[in-house]
Order: C-alpha cells, then sequence, then structure tokens
C-alpha cells in the first residue's frame, strides 16, 4: 500500500468513525454472549458480535438488520430476530 492509499484509507476510516456506534463489553454484553453460546452454533467472537448488536437495538431485534458473511452468525441472527443481509 502506498503512502497515499494508506491517507485515503484512514480519511475513509474516519469518516466511518464519526458515524458509527461503538458498542462496549459490558457485563450485560459479555453474560448475554454466554447465555448465546448456550443455545446456538456460535464461536465465542461471533456471540459477541450478535450480543452486541442486540444490545444495540435495545433487546428488539425486530426492526434491525445485521450484514454478515458467516454462515453460522447469519442463522444466529435470524433466531434472535434480526432480519439478515
Amino acid at each position: 500500500m502506498s503512502n497515499g492509499e494508506e491517507g485515503e484509507a484512514l480519511g475513509v476510516l474516519s469518516t466511518l468513525a464519526a458515524a458509527w456506534s461503538e458498542v462496549l463489553p459490558t457485563t450485560a454484553v459479555r453474560e448475554m454472549a454466554l447465555r448465546l453460546l448456550r443455545v446456538l452454533a456460535l464461536r465465542a467472537a461471533d456471540a459477541l458480535q450478535l450480543s452486541a448488536a442486540l444490545q444495540w437495538v435495545g433487546g428488539r431485534p425486530r426492526a434491525a438488520s445485521l450484514v454478515t458473511r458467516d454462515d453460522r452468525l447469519a442463522i444466529a441472527a435470524e433466531r434472535e430476530g434480526f432480519t439478515v443481509f
């Protein structure tokens, strides 16, 4: 990657960072991830990601979407109520 490409990539990242919401791994997020691991066929990182998504939508995934290319995460997210793309 050239210096120009790196600068461009960092600029895009900065623009995106201004618009995203970050969900920290709080106790509630970790506890929900543990529940998801018990009931769904997920890897630990995917359980944390899905748990954070559930936290972000206030536990109401029916009106929310989740984008993933991971089949296991997609199935689990659909079972939790997300529309998956």
